[in-house]
């Protein structure tokens, strides 16, 4: 279990799915997020978005995470949202440091807070996971 957890903190570009409703398959979306083993997951995003308001109706996503290089592997979560909250400058800096090279960040920093607007933080805690390492395939 901890390899997988392990694998899931890494920053790596994940794939959001959320319930989009009867008619409709899921919004799949990819999403930058923060991970810790054996804590919640979180995700920010725009407070008036479609993905916010979707994981609001439905109080549950899935996030998916992959890799191809140097082994195939991928880890999925999927769970409760446990909680949301205003997004703060703190999460916009760390989250942005984490996928963002050094010399980016400030610059990114000064869009996000110009164009993106009032975000969101949206935690889940895993309840279901599903992953596979298919070695050197």
């Amino acid at each position: 279990m901890f390899e997988r957890e392990q694998f899931l903190s890494e920053p790596h570009i994940a794939a959001l799915s959320v319930s989009a409703g009867e008619s409709r398959g899921p919004l799949t979306v990819p999403i930058w997020y923060q991970y810790a083993p054996g804590g919640e997951l979180w995700v920010l995003t725009g407070a008036g978005s479609e993905k916010a308001r979707l994981i609001e109706a439905a109080g549950r996503f899935t996030m998916m995470v992959e890799r191809v290089d140097p082994t195939v592997r991928y880890v999925s979560v999927e769970g409760a949202v446990t909680r949301t909250a205003p997004g703060t400058d703190a999460q916009l800096r760390e989250i942005t440091e984490r996928y963002l090279a050094p010399d980016k960040v400030d610059g990114y920093l000064d869009f996000a807070r110009a164009e993106l607007g009032e975000q969101v933080a949206i935690y889940l805690r895993p309840e279901r996971w599903l992953s596979a390492d298919m070695g050197s395939v």
